[in-house]
């Protein structure tokens, strides 16, 4: 493990005041912790994936409910990378990414996340003739909400996790620990925020929604490139999945 300078600009605007020039730097198998970080939640996330296909299956057969529910596993532990991450080589998920949104990240975040949700409807407008109308509606959505129909505890559990810890797992990794390891790299913001948004769509791998993800991912990296803060783009991104999430509280009542 060795120290380096951390270059100005978009990653310092991100830091606090007093951040130490060996934390921000800080290399660990020659590459910025960050990075690894970012590799550790992307790894698990596929990891899971394999795992619960073939849990689920055999789940599904006895507690539909449950397969629900353990589906989200593997996105909620994407957080898992930037939380070991900064723990063991950063200053703490509070001075590394700045989760929690203050006023400014709720303003800026509520912005965007309406944004998100104006490009999504568009671009599905725009893709309806390309991939018909159940592959970019909720279509699917309702299906799930049909065999789930009675299980309100789990319908509220699975709307909670959309508009709470999706967001913020999916945040923490692709605009906190992937973004802070691009800015590290001088990687410039406007390419930063381009990556990060097209890898947030490959994590989702729904090519007919592609693009649509790749647009939100534009708007949710707005709010952190605004604010230099993870805060603002959780906030946005809980905006975006306000709807989907209101629909299945609908369905638990």
């Amino acid at each position: 493990m060795s120290h380096r300078g951390e270059p100005g600009g978009q990653e310092d605007a991100a830091l606090p005041s007093g951040s130490s020039e060996s934390s921000r730097a800080r290399l660990v198998f020659g590459a910025h912790w960050a990075l690894l970080a970012f590799l550790i939640g992307l790894g698990g996330y596929h990891l899971l994936n394999v795992v619960f296909a073939v849990i689920l299956p055999g789940t599904a057969e006895n507690d539909f409910g449950s397969a629900v529910v353990l589906a989200f596993v593997p996105t909620v532990a994407l957080a898992g990378g930037p939380v070991i991450g900064s723990l063991l080589w950063g200053e703490g998920l509070p001075r590394d990414f700045h989760p929690l949104p203050n006023r400014h990240d709720l303003r800026v975040g509520l912005f965007c996340g309406s944004a998100a949700l104006v490009v999504a409807y568009g671009l599905t407008w725009l893709l309806r003739p390309v991939y018909g109308d159940r592959e970019l509606s909720d279509a699917p959505l309702r299906d799930v909400l049909s065999g789930l129909h009675g299980s309100t505890v789990v319908l509220i559990t699975v709307a909670v996790i959309m508009v709470l810890a999706a967001p913020l797992a999916e945040e923490l990794l692709m605009r906190g620990a992937l973004w802070r390891a691009l800015a590290h790299y001088r990687v410039p913001p406007w390419a930063v925020l381009v990556v990060t948004s097209v890898l947030f769509a490959y994590l989702h791998t729904d090519s007919s929604r592609t693009l649509v993800l790749v647009g939100q991912g534009l708007a949710f990296g707005a709010a952190r490139l605004i604010t230099g803060r993870v805060g603002a783009s959780v906030v946005a991104h809980a905006v975006n999945n306000t709807p989907p999430a209101a629909l299945i509280l609908v369905g638990a009542w």
